[in-house]
């Protein structure tokens, strides 16, 4: 009888220091999770705010085309339409709307 109550102690411990192993494995886990979503918001922000950039400056240069002025001189003209190209490249790279926003 004695026996068997020892070996029940020492499952039961044995089983304690698992599970007490297993939280502490599950909490750090979770804690690396947090902060990679941390760090994943900033990423994203940072990068909503450079589309933002380049949305403003595609919006002014087609402003500027709009009028025309810049194509009535050569050297001004290439120039500019050289700007143009230099936008249309950086234009590939805008985000979506909804980009780094949580689904529902």
């Amino acid at each position: 009888m004695v026996e068997i109550f020892s070996i029940y102690n020492i499952i039961i411990v044995v089983l304690v220091i698992i599970i007490g192993i297993l939280l502490y494995a599950v909490r750090n886990l979770l804690l690396r999770n947090e902060n990679y979503e941390d760090v994943v918001k900033d990423q994203s922000r940072y990068l909503q705010n450079i589309s933002n950039a380049i949305g403003e400056g595609q919006k002014h240069l087609k402003d500027l085309d709009e009028k025309g002025t810049f194509q009535s001189d050569d050297e001004v003209g290439y120039f500019f339409e050289q700007m143009m190209n230099v936008q249309k490249e950086l234009n590939r790279y805008m985000l979506p709307e909804n980009y780094g926003k949580k689904e529902e």
